[in-house]
């Protein structure tokens, strides 16, 4: 045999023992939302190379405004991980093998707004109030917020209309559910006060944005979901520490309908929400989910029955461990392959 040849085997060889692969994983994420700051962290990721370093091809795609519900498509297998509302602890009660990887947004940037002329500077205010029409499934710190002052939340007139601003304008509804970061600011740009009823502020913090993945794809692969997990935290770190060209690529590269000063109002924002003091970036506990499930009137036998695997913990797959010995044998035997089989054919002839 040549040494070239034997140069190829032993090399050949050494790749079988490693386990190496060359080939990138294609893997989609499904935001909740449009492009917009919101989602910066992924955008960076992916912009700087982090995703492609851990070895991921990645699509992220925007949703769909009329049909935002991102739990549907990841679980029929249209995504591989996806950007949730705390409803996901609903879905995880309902059965749904979802698991949640890390909540980028520690509180719920949904609130309430009313006109600031309104007689509502509280909760107990929205008696008798006309409200924009609000899911219980997506938004329910809202209505909990309420009914934790005594609302009868049941009783309040809902108004759903193809437009919630416009009727709030036109004083058709008292209070409209809002994105801190969306319609507070075109408020703002309008000259139109207002005055903001946040869940945050009566001690109702539940989690949102929450990055997740699905119980399958945890098990067949372990390692992809890590690299990914890894490299999305990593891509939210650069964009909290360089806001300017965060906000400048996402307008470049992904909402070039949204300005530069919109995006800005955006991340100034978020950030307080992303990292609040005396947090870690996608941190989550137990403890808070345990007080999120009483916010949604899930009982104590149910959670214990569903926590068991919902956050997020990487297990590293059992690696095969072999001595210098055995491996130095392995090689030894592959290499020996060529010669063998031309001693038996020698005899053969």
């Amino acid at each position: 045999m040549s040494l070239k040849g034997l140069k190829f085997q032993l090399y050949a060889a050494l790749l079988i023992l490693s386990g190496q692969s060359v080939a990138a994983a294609d893997v989609t994420l499904q935001l909740k939302w449009t492009h917009q700051f919101q989602f910066s962290g992924y955008y960076m990721a992916q912009q700087q190379g982090f995703y492609k370093a851990a070895g991921l091809n990645v699509t992220i795609l925007p949703a769909d405004p009329e049909n935002p519900d991102t739990f549907s498509k990841v679980l029929a297998g249209q995504a591989h991980f996806g950007v949730g509302h705390s409803g996901i602890l609903q879905q995880r009660i309902a059965g749904k093998p979802l698991v949640a990887m890390a909540a980028i947004l520690q509180f719920s940037p949904y609130c309430w707004m009313v006109k600031k002329s309104s007689d509502i500077f509280h909760p107990r205010d929205f008696v008798n109030k006309r409200l924009s029409s609000i899911s219980r499934k997506e938004n329910a710190e809202l209505l909990v917020m309420l009914e934790r002052s005594g609302i009868q939340t049941n009783n309040l007139p809902s108004y759903e209309s193809g437009n919630s601003t416009t009727d709030w304008l036109a004083g058709s509804i008292d209070a409209m559910q809002v994105y801190v970061t969306n319609e507070p600011y075109i408020m703002r740009e309008q000259g139109i006060d207002y005055r903001l009823i946040c869940p945050q502020k009566y001690g109702i913090n539940v989690y949102s944005d929450i990055l997740y993945t699905t119980e399958n794809m945890l098990e067949q692969h372990p390692q992809t979901v890590e690299a990914f997990y890894q490299a999305s935290l990593k891509g939210w770190r650069y964009a909290m520490m360089h806001m300017d060209e965060t906000i400048a690529l996402t307008q470049h590269q992904y909402a070039p309908d949204k300005s530069f000063s919109q995006l800005a109002y955006e991340a100034e924002v978020l950030s307080d929400y992303i990292l609040p003091p005396g947090t870690n970036l996608g941190s989550m506990s137990i403890a808070k989910w345990r007080l999120i499930a009483d916010l949604y009137g899930i009982e104590q036998d149910a959670f214990n029955q569903a926590q068991d695997g919902f956050i997020y913990q990487y297990v590293e797959p059992e690696k095969i461990k072999m001595s210098w010995m055995l491996i130095t044998a392995i090689i030894i035997s592959l290499l020996s392959i060529p010669l063998y089989l031309r001693l038996m054919f020698r005899k053969s002839v």
